[in-house]
Formats: structure tokens, sequence, C-alpha cells
């Protein structure tokens, strides 16, 4: 705990249902410590029926801001002042700036799987990626993706209650930028094989690798990923998913969800604080070096 804090420090909040096992307050508060910035972070158990009354104490109270998890990340873009060209095109908010009063929706999951990319020294901008999930990690990875220049995008999901939106998201994507979003169902593994064939990265965006589905995967033949394939997975608990440890024996090069959560958390502490986070730093004291 911080032992100088005092009326002049600004709080940041976190509204989700249900959050007291998120690492963000750790990580966050971690970082305004090293940075000796007058931040606070904490975690509110918002319910979607509470969010409306959130919103309206976020600006009645003045908080610098707020993150926002499941299940308030569509609902709350409704109660806005403005929206990002992401924010419209995913349809889901995970982040709030209060700027004098104005309420800004920014989404900071697409550009910290992007980021982690380029931090790994991988480049697919211009290229093809194949994405398996249709949820809120997968939508925010397609659009920040599209939006970054990457020139198609393969999109795998079950027919599910996720698939026709993600179907709208790709139609909007394929209206809004130079990127063509193309959505398959997942049980059609001719297809993925050829899609994977032709892309420079796999993305897993679904829970398929952690619990209770830890140790399964949903390329289960090896022959799919040949060795110069990017294989990326946003699950970082555990650290090497079924997928990762199948796509390393194959000689891909692979990166867990840790970069990702990690750089959307320096995106988000550069809309509230205009600084830049110190990610080694963070690495080592949530032991992620490990």
């Amino acid at each position: 705990m911080r032992a100088n804090i005092d009326g002049h420090f600004l709080l940041i909040g976190l509204m989700a249902y249900p959050i007291r096992h998120s690492l963000s307050p750790k990580m966050q508060n971690i970082i305004y410590s090293k940075l000796d910035v007058p931040y606070v972070y904490l975690a509110f158990e918002v319910t979607q029926e509470k969010l409306p009354d959130a919103i309206k104490g976020l600006r009645a109270l003045g908080l610098r801001g707020s993150a926002v998890s499941m299940p308030n990340k569509q609902l709350v873009c409704q109660y806005l002042d403005k929206l990002t060209p992401a924010v419209e095109l995913i349809g889901a908010c995970n982040t709030i700036s209060n700027d004098d009063g104005v309420l800004t929706g920014y989404n900071t999951d697409g550009m910290g799987y992007m980021r982690s990319l380029k931090e790994a020294g991988v480049d697919i901008i211009g290229k093809k990626m194949t994405l398996l999930g249709g949820g809120g990690a997968a939508s925010a990875i397609a659009v920040q993706a599209a939006l970054d220049g990457v020139k198609a995008i393969s999109i795998f999901n079950q027919k599910d209650e996720c698939f026709d939106k993600i179907v709208e998201i790709a139609k909007r994507i394929n209206e809004k930028t130079d990127c063509k979003a193309t959505v398959y169902d997942l049980d059609d593994q001719a297809k993925l094989r050829q899609e994977i064939a032709e892309s420079a990265a796999l993305c897993n965006a679904t829970g398929v690798g952690m619990k209770p589905l830890e140790g399964q995967s949903l390329i289960t033949d090896p022959s799919m990923l040949r060795k110069d394939l990017v294989v990326t997975d946003c699950i970082y608990s555990p650290r090497k998913t079924k997928l990762l440890e199948i796509a390393e024996a194959q000689g891909c090069k692979t990166l867990n969800g840790i970069g990702m959560m990690l750089w959307q958390g320096h995106a988000q502490i550069k809309i509230w604080t205009g600084q830049d986070a110190p990610i080694d730093y963070v690495k080592e004291k949530m032991g992620f070096n490990d």
C-alpha cells in the first residue's frame, strides 16, 4: 500500500463482475508507484444492472477513468460521450477516459495484441492471419489488426451465439478498412488447414487451453502448423497451452497471452497518464520472467 496517498490522488476503477480474481489492480498500482504518479487503481464489482449508476458515479466523483471487463464491455458504450473508431467497429469498450467530464471509450485489447507481436519481432502488416474465436478478444484483435494494415483475416468460430456477431463485425471491417475479413465454421477442418497454410500467423482467442479446458487445443493435427508460422495464444494461464506445445514441437515461433495483457495495460496507462509503463519492471514484479 502506498503511504503517500493524499487529496491530490486520482482514482481509476475497474468495473466488472466477478472481479476479485483480476491481476489488473496489482499490475496497475505497481506501475503507478514506479512512475511516481498520483493515481490509484481499484476494482469494483459492477453488474450490468448497476452499470448505469456506476457510470453516473464515475462522472459525479470525477474518476480519471475506468477499465471495463465482462459483462459490461458492450453495454457501457451507450453511456459514453465519444467512441474511438475501433470501439465503433468492435461494439465493445474496455477503457474509459474522463477528460473534464467527457467520457471517451477505447478498446486496448487489440492494441495490446498487435504491440506484443511488434515487441516480439513479428510483422504481419500486409499479410494474412487466421484467428480462432468470435468473442470479445477475437473481435478486438480482428478490428485492430485490420486498422493497423493486416491484409486479410480468416476467422473461425463455432456456430454458437457469437457466430452472427463476428460475421457482422467482419462485415464492418470490410466496409471501413482495406482488410478482407472472412468468417468460417470452425468445424470445416479442410478450410481451416487451407487458411492456416496461407497465413503468417495463427491466433487462439478462445478459452480452449485454460481451465476448465486446460490441456485441450482446437488444433489437434500438428501437420497444420508449418515451421515458419507464428502461433499465438491469448491465454496467459497456463503460460504454455496445449496449442503452444504442439506449435513448439513443429518448430513454430510461439507467444502466449502475457505480452497482450501487459501491452494492453500499457495502452491504458498511456491514455490515463500520458506516460509509458515500465514493462520490463512489471514483468519482474509480477513474476512473468520466470
